[in-house]
């Protein structure tokens, strides 16, 4: 495993207009994974979105749901959580999984390729959602397999840092941009902060 955080990005629950542009911008810069997190919206938004991506960029996208799209495009990977806990039966790519607590890391930290454990920071997307793990139970994480979610802005990293998290997930401080320009100046935030 090489030394840099993995880095990813995840989409807010609705579709969004240009989010197809916003992700190609996500992953040109560098990052390596985007999971779309679209729980409520149709199979067809979800494939438009994808539909839009260069397919060049389809093996770095991720499934939080809607995995018929497997079926049509070659993508990254998917990812489990309490809405969609279990992988389509035939299905053999790269999954991961969501955990909330100390003891899912636990039960699947063998099971999967990383985990998100959220919120690790007060929540930006979602005001009042705040993590309530003590520093005892993150330096004890296991080495390079948990992803740091929730709050997570250039600035804190260094809070994160601290910790044995393969790299960390972010929401609300990409898609809470108020343009392709300033999305563009927050990502560049996040290598000043390496």
């Amino acid at each position: 495993m090489d030394n840099h955080p993995l880095r990813i990005a995840v989409t807010p629950p609705a579709v969004f207009q240009d989010e197809a542009l916003w992700i190609r911008m996500i992953l040109d810069a560098g990052w390596d994974y985007v999971h779309l997190r679209h729980p409520a919206e149709t199979l067809r938004d979800v494939k438009s979105v994808i539909e839009k991506i260069p397919t060049r960029l389809h093996s770095r996208l991720r499934l939080h749901g809607h995995f018929e799209l497997l079926n049509e495009f070659n993508l990254g990977g998917i990812h489990l959580n309490s809405r969609c806990p279990e992988p389509p039966p035939i299905y053999r790519g790269a999954i991961s999984r969501t955990c909330h607590s100390i003891e899912e890391i636990e039960t699947f930290k063998n099971d999967y390729d990383y985990l998100t454990l959220s919120p690790i920071l007060p929540s930006i997307s979602k005001p009042g959602y705040s993590g309530s793990f003590t520093d005892e139970q993150l330096a004890g994480l296991p080495e390079g397999k948990v992803v740091a979610l929730g709050g997570i802005t250039p600035e804190r990293l260094g809070a994160i840092a601290a910790f044995p998290f393969r790299g960390y997930g972010v929401l609300g401080y990409i898609f809470e941009a108020s343009s392709l320009e300033e999305l563009k100046f927050r990502l560049k935030q996040f290598d000043n902060y390496k």
